[in-house]
């Protein structure tokens, strides 16, 4: 669900009411916990975290004039979703994300290759999505990108 918002600022003014909040505490948490070198922008429709190109020229393979995407998150229709490039590149942080995970929310997890939704707004890890944002860094990302995914 794209919303029409050119900053993550207008995106969550957008959004509906009841996720403002949720969304707004989201976005703090990966911003205090990502490490230096991804920025925040627009990306998608969504608001999203990325290597710029003046870290990393190459750009996105499916679109170089597009920085490299790593993170996104989104008030989609039914759930608030977290997109993280990392998780589904990386099998080792994939399996501590899984394992880490009935650690801080009771209900079974709801996960894509990369998307992690949350139907449940109330119980969105905070924490645990803090410290998923702290595992890459942006070298790290390109090293990962370019190797397993950049054909």
């Amino acid at each position: 669900m794209q919303h029409k918002a050119n900053t993550p600022d207008e995106y969550i003014e957008v959004i509906p009411e009841e996720r403002k909040e949720v969304m707004q505490n989201l976005r703090k948490v990966i911003l205090d916990n990502l490490p230096k070198g991804f920025s925040e922008v627009m990306n998608y429709g969504l608001i999203g975290y990325v290597i710029p190109h003046e870290i990393y020229p190459d750009g996105y393979h499916c679109d170089p004039k597009l920085p490299l995407p790593f993170m996104n998150i989104a008030s989609q229709k039914n759930f608030i979703a977290v997109y993280h490039m990392g998780i589904y590149a990386d099998k080792e942080l994939m399996d501590w994300f899984v394992g880490e995970y009935p650690k801080y929310v009771k209900t079974k997890l709801d996960m894509g290759k990369s998307c992690i939704r949350f139907k449940k707004i109330d119980q969105i890890p905070l924490q645990l999505i803090g410290e998923l944002a702290t595992k890459m860094t942006p070298e790290k990302w390109i090293e990962i990108y370019e190797t397993n995914i950049k054909k």
